[in-house]
């Protein structure tokens, strides 16, 4: 493929995204469009400077369209356990039918910082913790001894619950007493 330029490069990135419907990876869309990824980093954030809906996640870039045929519940959930315990504590929300959206936490001198997370099956967990240990990343909730909050999307509010009771069950969830 010929070297796609600006505009033309950026259209370009947009319309795959918004039709796969799947993350891709920078260095795919490098791949693709025959730049750097470094350029292609620079046009996401471009896009997104634009208020295009895309979010960076462990599996690549994905574009947030607002899908108005389903109904989506979605809430927040406080949670506790150690690094160790990550998997489980995903692959508890996943088997629940839940998409882990998000994790926030809060740091003494930023306050909340929230990453995407983007996971809904257990493929994409494997995908997600593989990518933790291929770059020896540290989860964001070591910075607070494991106390996080995760942003839970899913079709129903029964799905929602189930998954509140999971997580209750394997001491993960933070109750309010």
């Amino acid at each position: 493929m010929k070297k796609l330029l600006g505009e033309e490069r950026r259209a370009y990135l947009l319309d795959l995204l918004k039709t796969t419907g799947q993350a891709i990876t920078g260095t795919e869309f490098a791949k693709k469009t025959n730049v750097s990824r470094q350029v292609i980093v620079n046009d996401i954030a471009l896009l997104k400077a634009r208020n295009e809906p895309i979010i960076a996640t462990s599996q690549g870039y994905l574009y947030m369209s607002i899908e108005s045929k389903q109904q989506v519940f979605e809430r927040q959930i406080a949670v506790h356990h150690t690094a160790d315990q990550t998997e489980d504590e995903l692959n508890t929300l996943v088997d629940a039918g839940i998409t882990v959206k998000d994790v926030t936490v809060e740091h003494p001198l930023y306050g909340e910082i929230t990453a995407a997370i983007m996971v809904k099956n257990r493929f994409e967990v494997q995908q997600f913790l593989q990518k933790s240990r291929e770059t020896n990343a540290t989860p964001l909730s070591a910075l607070t001894g494991g106390s996080h909050l995760h942003t839970i999307s899913a079709p129903t509010e029964e799905q929602l619950d189930l998954a509140e009771r999971l997580l209750q069950q394997k001491n993960y969830l933070l109750s309010n007493n």
